[in-house]
């Protein structure tokens, strides 16, 4: 696995979710220009999970987390399995035009890169698009690229396992320390209790939410097992998190959870 990489201080996380300069609601003649959505393939506000995608003719299967949505501002937006991205769209009739625009910096491993570099080069220039019930495939001119994607719900913050994959702070994310092994994961209860893995040892703490605060009531029980290094450095920056009042953003299937000083985590929603 390469070295973690923090992202770059020019593209904050909340660039992702920014809302662009709202679009005029009346359309001229001829095609829509970047960023607007014109009436045509009704693909604004959907969110869509991405299963695979073939470039120069060869497909690759996608990594289960890798997800688009399509903003109904022109914009979308979504993860490659290993960073988040964001570009324009512009639909006119069936066809959309996908120009890239920016792309986190998170270090992952080798297969998750490679796929990374065939999603953004898929999804880029003028794509046909064919919707089918709750699939959606897009192809370029020439057939020779496209995806294949598949409707994807909510989740709701209770009762859904949040998978940890990045650290906050100040508004950057950070991948977690290498060699933690992807084990980091909560979930909050309908009980009121919220239970898990820090990295490295199991934790069971209550929490409440009142707006869009969530309060845990720590410091959490958790076991007692010794684990390697980098797994007990994640353990330890997400044992101080949860203990006190967070505020928690719910972003269709994306938790960010920061305490009052800007740190935190991003938690994306187990399929």
């Amino acid at each position: 696995m390469p070295k973690p990489r923090v992202l770059a201080a020019l593209v904050p996380l909340l660039l992702l979710t920014a809302t662009a300069t709202a679009c005029g609601t009346e359309q001229g003649p001829g095609a829509a220009p970047a960023g607007t959505v014109d009436p045509g393939l009704p693909v604004s506000g959907t969110h869509w999970s991405i299963k695979a995608v073939t470039v120069d003719g060869r497909r690759s299967t996608a990594p289960t987390d890798a997800r688009v949505e399509f903003k109904e501002n022109g914009r979308a937006q979504g993860n490659t399995g290993c960073n988040h991205f964001g570009a324009t769209v512009a639909v006119k009739g069936d066809t959309l035009t996908v120009t890239p625009q920016e792309i986190t910096e998170i270090g992952c491993p080798a297969d998750r890169q490679r796929f990374e570099k065939e999603l953004i080069k898929a999804f880029s220039g003028p794509l046909k698009g064919t919707i089918k019930g709750e699939r959606f495939t897009l192809a370029s001119t020439d057939g020779r690229n496209g995806l294949e994607l598949t409707s994807e719900p909510g989740a709701p913050l209770r009762g859904t396992t949040w998978k940890v994959d990045s650290l906050v702070s100040g508004g950057t994310a950070a991948s977690l320390p290498a060699g933690s092994g992807g084990k980091a994961r909560f979930v909050l209860g309908e009980d009121g209790k919220v239970t898990g893995n820090l990295g490295c040892n199991n934790f069971a703490a209550t929490a409440r939410t009142e707006g869009t605060t969530l309060t845990v009531e720590g410091p959490a029980a958790t076991t007692r097992m010794m684990c390697t290094s980098p797994q007990m450095e994640l353990e330890t920056k997400l044992y101080e998190l949860l203990d006190g009042p967070l505020t928690y953003r719910l972003d269709h299937r994306t938790l960010t959870l920061t305490d009052p000083s800007g740190e935190g985590l991003t938690a994306t929603a187990e399929r």
